[in-house]
C-alpha cells in the first residue's frame, strides 16, 4: 500500500484579504517503508534538537515559526528559516519518497469555482495514476492500493467527494472531445484526518505547501532573506509525471 500524506498552504477563500494561491502538497511512500522513514525523521528531529534547541515534542509548522513563534520566539528567526531549508534538504536526502504539487491561482476564477474541490480533485487523481501506472519509488505489487492521510482539514467535504470519484470521476478525453469515467478504485478508506503537532510526516508537508507557496509569492522576508527557491531544492522527489506541461510536475490550476 502506498500512503498520501498532504496539507495545504493558504485558504480556498474568494473574498478580499483571501490568499492569491491555494497549494497542497503531498509526500508518498510505501507501507513497507514507513517503519525506516520514521527512524530517519527520528534522527533528523534529533539532529534539530542538539543543534538548534528544537524539541522533539514542538511542532515544525512553517507559517507559524517565521510570523506567530510562540515559545519556539527563543529561536532566532533566521535560524528558524534555516530549520525549514533543513527539513527540505532532509527529504531530498532520501530515495523512497515522491512528492505532489498542486496550485491553484484564483485569479480570474468564475465566482462558484470551488477551491477545495478542484484542488483536491487533482491531487486525488494524480495519486491514483501514478500508483495505477506504478510509478512511485519503492516496492511494486500490482495490487497495491493507496490511503490518504491529511492535517485537520474540511473533513466531510474530503470525505463526499472521494466516495464521488470512487464512483464518477470524469476526465476530459485527449484533443478534446468529450470525456471518460475513470473511478478511482485504488484507495482505502476515508482519508483519515490527523492533527499535525502529531505526525512528523504531515509536518513535512506542511513545510513543503509552504515554500512552495513561497516560491509563487514570496512575502517579503522570505524573499529578502533568499526562501523563495528553497522548494527548488525538491527537485529530485518531485512527481513530474503529475503534470507533463510544468517543468517541476506541478499541476496549476
Amino acid at each position: 500500500m502506498f500512503l498520501l500524506y498532504a496539507d495545504e498552504s493558504g485558504d480556498v477563500g474568494r473574498l478580499n484579504g483571501s490568499s492569491k494561491y491555494f497549494a497542497l502538497s503531498g509526500l508518498v511512500l510505501h507501507e513497507l517503508r514507513w517503519h525506516d522513514f520514521i527512524d530517519e525523521i527520528l534522527e533528523f528531529r534529533r539532529h534539530l534538537r542538539n543543534s538548534y534547541d528544537l524539541k522533539l515534542r514542538e511542532e515544525i509548522h512553517a507559517s507559524h515559526m517565521l510570523h506567530k513563534p510562540g515559545e519556539l520566539a527563543r529561536i532566532p528567526k533566521s535560524i528558524r528559516l534555516r530549520i525549514l531549508r533543513e527539513v527540505i534538504d532532509f527529504q531530498n536526502s532520501l530515495s523512497n519518497i515522491s512528492i505532489i504539487n498542486v496550485v491553484v491561482d484564483k485569479t480570474g476564477k468564475r465566482s462558484d469555482y470551488d477551491v477545495f474541490d478542484h484542488a483536491w480533485r487533482a491531487l486525488i487523481q494524480r495519486f491514483h495514476n501514478t500508483l495505477s501506472r506504478r510509478n512511485f519509488p519503492g516496492p511494486q505489487n500490482p495490487q497495491d492500493r493507496g490511503l490518504i492521510i491529511v492535517d485537520e482539514t474540511d473533513e466531510k467535504k474530503l470525505r463526499l467527494l472521494t466516495r464521488k470519484m470512487s464512483t464518477y470521476n470524469p476526465v476530459s478525453n485527449r484533443g478534446g472531445g468529450g470525456y471518460r469515467n475513470i473511478p478511482i478504485n485504488t484507495l482505502v478508506e476515508d482519508a483519515i484526518h490527523r492533527n499535525s503537532l502529531q505526525s512528523y510526516i504531515i509536518q513535512l508537508c506542511d513545510v513543503n505547501a509552504y515554500l512552495l507557496y513561497q516560491h509563487l509569492s514570496p512575502n517579503a522576508y522570505v524573499k529578502r532573506k533568499g526562501g523563495r527557491n528553497y522548494f527548488l531544492r525538491l527537485d529530485s522527489l518531485l512527481c513530474k509525471l503529475a503534470s507533463s506541461s510544468d517543468p517541476l510536475g506541478i499541476v496549476r490550476l
